[in-house]
């Protein structure tokens, strides 16, 4: 699930894998795309490679608008996913 914090913070939350990054993925990428980004991460109770795609569009998304696409709280398995890839430092460059 995706939750909107307010301008500028979001939150992904619960399982986020191959069944449900789909209809996450173009709120996210609009979300990225208006302006910086914090998103919480620390409710995800479980993820998959699915997810990992899911942040690199953001993250892809945030770039391509000039904006900032911080990721905060990521739980160790989002980030073993990320490392696994070759993508932990890109994903991860801007973290709190």
């Amino acid at each position: 699930m995706l939750e909107t914090l307010a301008t500028g913070q979001a939150a992904l939350k619960g399982r986020i894998d191959m069944a449900n990054s789909g209809a996450l993925a173009a709120p996210l990428r609009r979300l990225a795309a208006q302006g910086p980004l914090r998103l919480d991460l620390s409710a995800v109770e479980a993820a998959d490679s699915a997810a990992v795609a899911l942040l690199l569009a953001a993250h892809r998304a945030a770039r391509a608008a000039g904006h900032a696409l911080t990721l905060a709280g990521a739980p160790d398995n989002v980030r073993a996913l990320a490392g696994l890839y070759g993508l932990q430092a890109l994903l991860f460059s801007e973290t709190e």
